[in-house]
């Protein structure tokens, strides 16, 4: 069984296990609004499905290069401060619906999780990589935050002060420096990538789904109580940094493929 989408590929594998393969290799599965309506309807279905037809999921990328490179900046060029704040809601709205999903969530990184990559990975229950698999949030060279719950998860994940200093610096980690801070669950090759998640989550099937389900939701309980405000002040912070200098400069230089020259204004 398997939905028909441009920008997404959404498979039932076998005995209730789905792939959500985000599939703009051209593009390294960058995230436009036609590839995050897809992932939307696509969570969606999912989440009306009974257990018996639905028991986990995996979130992976098409090709070898990335699972997601990040958003589409050129997209975003022509955004003014209220459709990019309405633009990070959008992210988080979809992320936060995936990570409330029953089932067990995993991300399968098969390359550059950058920026809304990086987030989306974080929404997940846990994340397997690739040894070719780099990790980062490079929004400020861009003169922007992460929009998508980067400040909020990735805090949460390392902690604050490493938090702050990969979001300040946009510095990127590679594999092992991301499995050493804790941010990765295993690190394998990839062509073992999808077999090696796939185990996981048959030993997670032989645990009572009930329990499974509780113990999420309790642990989701257990870090949401805050997330709400946390994700409305990171998209408004978002929004009133669009039209700053730095921003446009950060997008022009971006589509312009040179360095950009910041001001801090």
């Amino acid at each position: 069984m398997a939905f028909q989408y441009q920008n997404i590929k959404l498979e039932n594998k076998e005995n209730g296990l789905w792939i959500l393969t985000l599939n703009r290799p051209e593009a390294l599965n960058a995230l436009n609004t036609s590839l995050m309506n897809e992932m939307a309807d696509a969570i969606r279905q999912l989440s009306e499905m009974s257990f018996d037809d639905v028991k986990a999921l995996i979130i992976t990328g098409s090709g070898d290069k990335a699972f997601v490179a990040g958003a589409d900046i050129k997209e975003m060029m022509d955004l003014n401060e209220d459709q990019a704040m309405q633009f990070a809601k959008r992210g988080q709205s979809i992320f936060h619906e995936l990570n409330l999903l029953k089932i067990p969530v995993i991300a399968a990184v098969n390359g550059f999780a950058l920026g809304g990559g990086l987030e989306l990975a974080l929404a997940c229950d846990f994340i397997v990589a690739s040894e070719n698999a780099k990790f980062g949030l490079p929004e400020v060279s861009l003169g922007l935050i992460p929009g998508f719950g980067g400040t909020v998860r990735l805090t949460r994940a390392v902690g604050i002060r490493k938090a702050r200093e990969l979001i300040y610096t946009g510095e990127m980690l590679n594999a092992a420096q991301a499995f050493e801070l804790g941010l990765l669950s295993s690190v394998v090759p990839q062509s073992e990538l999808i077999n090696t998640v796939v185990k996981k989550i048959e030993m997670i099937l032989s645990r009572s789904p009930l329990a499974v389900a509780e113990a999420k939701k309790s642990i989701n309980q257990a870090f949401d109580l805050e997330t709400e405000v946390a994700l409305q002040n990171e998209a408004e912070i978002f929004g009133a940094l669009f039209n700053s200098f730095d921003a446009n400069e950060g997008k022009k230089a971006f589509v312009e493929k040179r360095k950009p020259a910041f001001t801090g204004s």
